[in-house]
């Protein structure tokens, strides 16, 4: 006697599919809908709550998630489970809905006869240059298990180097922001009670009670042309460096910084190396290696300074030397790729080269936060300072009158 199942699935278009359909058993039903081209998620007997398939919108969100799928493909492969077998397990342990069906379809394009390489390059999104070129490297030379080893590795890496530096960055912002929120709300709440005092008085304001009267007024008149202001800059600002001019003069700026743009630059330095390394180990010509591993960094500055080096590579220069010309990289970089040219170990020359700079890039973060913190805590404490000798010496004032 056949049963009415609830079934939901995935098109060959990406989208979701519900439905009843009638059938002995569950899976009865499963090898039905795969007959018609639909991939199934869930099949039984209720109807499953309704999820969102939408793509997430943070990258933050997307990079945890390749991060998990490189993971769990890299321990599936090397446990000797079939690749489809592996990309199904991946899909059920996901536990964000959205990316399931991204796993989902890839393993739909996967059955359909195409690559791992090509099916994961349907979710550019999802998947950099670098990621795919290391799958299709890995299926060429039947090492599938190895290379997604390596990439858990690069994209652990990289997680952990990009995390480093959010949260190091997330106390002295927090830091700022409540000092400024504090001296506005003594300007535009507090003192302008406390000028009722002088309210049609006689007497002489002290200089520092004065300026700090003006101040309060200041603010509480013209704060939201400041808050416009800054709104119309922060947006401008953001319009001209989306383009390919604003960007490259953003990117060089903020290396020029001071501690800042050591730390920026270090951090470059070490996502480069470990993309080449991950790359070099696999294989891959050095030139395309270095073409994939430019597209991934954040700083366009640094990434036009790599196609200089792909040149010298191209003219048989070698590598170290290209980069050492450039300035701008550290010397240190130069230094290690050039003993990694005449060893013949350039790969593992490379990954020593971001040990040391992911581990130098913290160093960098770790000095800035311990000088901008005191600067922060000194600076809002000076001016909360002022306040409140200001306050004072009103005070003061009126009792000397009083007396």
């Amino acid at each position: 006697m056949a049963t009415t199942f609830y079934f939901r699935a995935v098109a060959s278009d990406g989208k979701v599919r519900t439905g009843k359909l009638g059938g002995e058993t569950d899976k009865a039903v499963a090898r039905e809908l795969r007959k018609q081209g639909l991939m199934p998620v869930y099949v039984g007997a209720a109807p499953q709550k309704s999820y969102d398939v939408k793509l997430p919108v943070f990258p933050g969100s997307r990079r945890r998630d390749v991060l998990f799928f490189t993971q769990e493909l890299s321990t599936l492969l090397n446990a000797g489970i079939p690749l489809d077998r592996a990309l199904a397990i991946t899909g059920e342990l996901t536990e964000r809905t959205s990316f399931r069906a991204v796993v989902l379809d890839i393993l739909r394009v996967l059955k359909g006869g195409r690559s791992l390489a090509d099916s994961l390059a349907t979710y550019p999104a999802y998947f950099s240059d670098l990621f795919i070129n290391m799958v299709r490297a890995g299926e060429a030379s039947g090492a599938l298990a190895t290379v997604f080893e390596r990439l858990a590795e690069f994209e652990r890496s990289r997680d952990e180097l990009h995390s480093y530096i959010i949260s190091a960055m997330i106390y002295p912002a927090l830091l700022a922001s409540v000092g400024l929120a504090s001296i506005f709300i003594l300007l535009n709440f507090v003192v302008p009670r406390f000028a009722g005092v002088f309210a049609g008085s006689h007497m002489k304001i002290p200089l520092p009670t004065e300026i700090m009267l003006e101040a309060s007024t200041i603010v509480k008149k013209y704060w939201w042309m400041v808050a416009l202001g800054a709104t119309l800059f922060f947006g401008g600002m953001r319009a001209y460096i989306s383009t390919a001019g604003g960007r490259m003069w953003w990117d060089t700026w903020r290396l020029k910084l001071p501690l800042l743009g050591d730390a920026l630059r270090k951090a470059e330095t070490a996502r480069f190396a470990r993309a080449m390394s991950t790359l070099v180990a696999n294989a891959v010509p050095l030139v395309q290696s270095i073409a994939i591993s430019g597209a991934i960094l954040n700083n366009r500055f640094v990434a036009r300074a790599l196609e200089a080096v792909s040149t010298g590579v191209k003219r048989g220069e070698g590598i170290a030397a290209p980069l050492r010309r450039t300035g701008v990289f550290p010397p240190l970089a130069a230094h290690l790729l050039t003993v990694g040219e005449e060893t013949g170990r350039l790969d593992s020359m490379f990954a020593r080269m971001a040990e040391i700079y992911e581990n130098d890039t913290r160093a960098a973060v770790k000095r800035f936060t311990a000088i901008f913190e005191p600067m922060v805590i000194l600076v809002m404490g000076i001016l909360v300072g002022a306040l409140i000798l200001s306050m004072l010496l009103a005070i003061t004032s009126i009792n000397e009158v009083a007396g």
